[in-house]
């Protein structure tokens, strides 16, 4: 799932596994179909193991990966943070709105998903993301150091 959540886009491919070679294609297809003439792409991505930069020299080239790399920068969610990955959020609303339970074939789930994305790209759908400081300090306060005042 690739999302853009200013613009109100995104895009599902449906692959048998996630592998090393299935991310290169995404990152490419990023860099030279999507944003050909961007100067930097910031990907936000959890931390599964196939979302890293040497997956690139695994699955291309030295110089094809290297130039994907240099226009890319990555940021990864907190590793028990998957609900402030907005592509996981819109992961979730898909599987609630068009899938809803297992699907027979991957055909079906290809067909589903690209009904899905159509749709929700046709509407524009933008993500207002809410989440302040404030509440992440909240949320997130076993992550931050307990400073003692006295």
């Amino acid at each position: 799932m690739r999302v853009e959540p200013l613009r109100g886009w995104r895009h599902v491919d449906v692959t048998t596994r996630r592998t090393k070679v299935d991310f290169a294609r995404q990152a490419r297809d990023l860099v030279d179909v999507h944003y050909p003439r961007a100067e930097r792409i910031t990907l936000v991505m959890d931390n599964l193991n196939t979302h890293r930069m040497s997956s690139l020299y695994e699955a291309c080239p030295p110089a094809e990966a290297r130039r994907l790399i240099a226009k890319i920068e990555v940021v990864h969610t907190p590793k028990h943070g998957s609900w402030l990955n907005m592509a996981e959020c819109e992961l979730s609303a898909m599987e609630r709105q068009a899938i809803g339970g297992r699907v027979a074939d991957q055909p079906t789930l290809r067909k589903c998903a690209a009904t899905w994305e159509s749709d929700r790209n046709g509407k524009f759908n933008r993500i207002d993301w809410q989440f302040r400081t404030d509440d992440a300090r909240i949320k997130l306060r076993r992550l931050y150091p307990q400073i003692s005042a006295t």
